[in-house]
C-alpha cells in the first residue's frame, strides 16, 4: 500500500477501536504502530478472542514470543484456566537477549522488520525444560515477516516440543502467509 503522508490508521479489533500512529520503521517503509502495553481494555478483549479460538486446539502450554506479548499471554492463560478446579494454564516467555538470571538458556537468532536488526529469541533453561516434549501454542502481538515464528519453530524443535497452534493479534503486511496462523486483524505496510 502506498504511503501518502497519513499520520494515523484506524483499527477495529476484538470489538475495540483504536487510532494507531503511522511510523517510519525503515527507509521508504511506514507501519501503523500497534501496541498492547498499558492498554488493559484492548489486551483483555484480544486475549478473550484468542483464548476462544485456541480452546479449539489441544496443547499443554502457551509460549509468549516476546516480552511485549506477556500481558496478552497472561490473560489468555487466565481465560484458559479453571480456577474452581485448581487448574491454571501454564505459560513461558521468550526474551530478545540472554539475561543474567538465566541458566542454560536456549538461543535462536531472528531478524526484525521494525528495525532490520538481528536479535535473539531466548528461553530460560528452566522454562525450556518445562515445555520440552510438550504441545505448545506460540503467541505474539504482531506477525509481519514471520521471522520470529520461524525462529520459534527452530527453538521448539530443539526442545522436541510440537507447535500445536500459532496466534497473533495482528498480521501486518502481506510478507507472511500461513493458513494455520490464528489472527484477529490485519494491518498494512506502507511503502514510498
Amino acid at each position: 500500500m502506498r504511503y501518502e503522508g497519513q499520520r494515523e490508521y484506524e483499527l477495529r479489533v476484538a470489538g475495540v477501536r483504536r487510532s494507531l500512529p503511522v511510523e517510519q520503521v525503515q527507509e521508504g517503509i511506514w507501519i501503523p504502530f500497534f501496541r498492547l502495553w498499558g492498554d488493559v481494555e484492548l489486551t483483555n478483549a484480544c486475549a478473550r478472542e484468542l483464548a476462544s479460538e485456541l480452546r479449539l486446539r489441544e496443547f499443554d502450554a502457551l509460549v509468549s514470543l516476546t516480552a511485549k506479548s506477556v500481558p496478552l499471554v497472561h490473560m489468555i492463560a487466565t481465560y484458559l484456566s479453571e480456577p474452581r478446579h485448581g487448574r491454571f494454564f501454564p505459560y513461558v516467555a521468550c526474551r530478545r537477549a540472554v539475561k543474567k538470571y538465566m541458566r542454560d538458556p536456549v538461543v535462536v537468532d531472528v531478524r526484525s522488520i521494525t528495525d532490520a536488526s538481528v536479535h535473539s529469541l531466548v528461553l530460560n533453561g528452566v522454562d525450556a525444560e518445562s515445555i520440552r516434549g510438550r504441545r505448545v501454542a506460540v503467541v505474539d502481538d504482531v506477525v509481519s515477516t514471520g521471522g520470529t515464528l520461524r525462529a520459534a519453530t527452530v527453538l521448539m524443535d530443539r526442545l522436541e516440543a510440537r507447535i500445536a497452534a500459532k496466534a497473533a493479534v495482528i498480521l501486518q503486511g502481506d510478507g507472511f502467509h500461513d493458513p494455520e496462523l490464528i489472527h484477529l486483524a490485519t494491518l498494512p505496510v506502507f511503502t514510498a
